[in-house]
């Protein structure tokens, strides 16, 4: 049985040699196909990776109160109907001393600046980094780790230490070659003492993580005396099952440190961390259809071809189909060996397509910063699909050549 196989594998490989050009068009046509479809497969799965990696780092046992359940300020490029007020650092606080639901960790901080300009020695980095102040449990309900250094702790909050911790992105510039702990860094004119230098995240939707610098809270307010600023709270619990109770109590006590009318609707959001992997993540799934839907246009395209190929095949072979079934030769082994060509070159289309469609899909994710990652459902999805195009374009050609009458064949010129 296996050397049946080869000899038909042998059979079909002279065949495509004698008509090359024909070969080489069908197997263009069903590797554009493939290509589609496994590049946009392999972009959807890098942006799939890069929000898990992004939004589940913070936890799925992680809330905040947020003024709006996304940070922009207008909605289908209308003023927002309802304005919610910003969260000021007395409510924050307040928040913080009224909010003593067990197994919790609150923290507050906010964004200072976008634009800090750095300096170390004589060196200073470009105004594009930012700056947040912090408390000491915002590293851990961020979902932030130390590669080097320390978290801050109570006494560098309480005593407003101008101590600081950097991001990764620091190490491969302004305090290239040098280790960065202890260092003395210039930030508007204050000197801050490097802590911690965060491990690397990545950029995303054009977001330098690595580009930060952490300072407590009470020194960044000190520095950066913008009005109307907007703080942020981020609550942690220990155990995903309290998660649903932590935020109820959340909810009631942000409503009585702004005296809400117990009619009234709540004006802050509660963002859970998991909910936003979830809304982002049911979004990239029409992505995925997409792919789906020109792949297919294109299959069916490359599936006429390729079935077109077979029939001419067939046509210009009807004289050896003669002569072998002449010779004893089956129908099933007639037409298992024109199955077993077609299959060769529908398998040929889709593994030139998926290395085609992997390259596409990592140049994409590359040029994006999303994080990339290798799409497993994607080749299989494109091997099953280049499969499925070489049986139904066969099909017929197989079984035309399988029923060709002996002696007409022999007949045919």
């Amino acid at each position: 049985m296996f050397k049946l196989f080869l000899e038909n594998v042998r059979i079909a490989i002279g065949s495509i040699r004698s008509q090359l050009l024909r070969t080489i068009l069908t197997i263009l046509i069903i590797a554009i196909g493939i290509t589609a479809l496994v590049g946009i497969l392999t972009v959807v799965s890098a942006l799939e990776n890069t929000i898990s990696t992004d939004f589940a780092s913070m936890g799925a046992n992680t809330f905040n109160i947020n003024q709006y359940e996304n940070t922009f300020q207008k909605h289908s490029g209308e003023e927002r109907k309802i304005v919610n007020p910003k969260i000021s650092y007395p409510e924050a606080i307040a928040f913080k001393k009224k909010y003593n639901f067990p197994l919790t960790k609150t923290s507050i901080s906010f964004r200072a600046t976008a634009t800090a300009e750095i300096k170390f020695d004589a060196d200073k980095t470009d105004p594009e980094n930012s700056v947040f102040g912090v408390d000491e449990f915002f590293m851990s309900n961020s979902g932030l780790e130390a590669s080097l250094g320390r978290n801050f702790n109570e006494f560098d909050i309480q005593n407003n230490t101008y101590n600081c911790i950097i991001g990764s992105d620091f190490q491969k510039g302004l305090l290239k070659n040098v280790n960065p702990i202890d260092k003395i860094i210039a930030i508007r004119g204050a000197k801050f003492k490097v802590i911690g230098v965060l491990k690397e995240k990545g950029s995303s939707f054009r977001n330098k993580q690595d580009l930060r610098v952490l300072i407590p809270i009470q020194v960044a307010r000190s520095l950066f005396t913008a009005p109307q600023i907007n703080y942020s709270i981020s609550i942690m619990t220990s155990k995903k099952e309290i998660l649903d109770q932590a935020i109820d109590n959340a909810i009631s006590t942000m409503r009585t440190v702004r005296k809400l009318n117990p009619v009234k609707d709540n004006n802050f959001a509660i963002v859970r961390s998991d909910d936003l992997i979830n809304k982002i993540l049911g979004i990239t799934k029409y992505l995925g259809i997409a792919s789906w839907i020109i792949g297919i246009i294109t299959i069916i395209g490359s599936s006429i071809a390729l079935m077109n190929i077979m029939i001419v095949s067939v046509t210009e072979r009807t004289r050896e189909i003669g002569v072998r079934k002449a010779l004893g030769a089956k129908k099933t082994t007639i037409a298992y060996q024109f199955f077993i060509e077609t299959i060769l070159i529908g398998q040929m289309g889709g593994i030139i397509g998926i290395i085609f469609g992997i390259g596409i899909g990592f140049a994409i994710a590359s040029a994006i910063g999303f994080v990339f990652v290798i799409p497993w459902v994607a080749i299989m999805a494109a091997f099953a699909t280049s499969f499925a195009v070489a049986i139904i374009s066969g099909l017929y050609p197989a079984i035309k050549a399988a029923v060709l009458d002996p002696i007409e064949a022999l007949r045919y010129e």
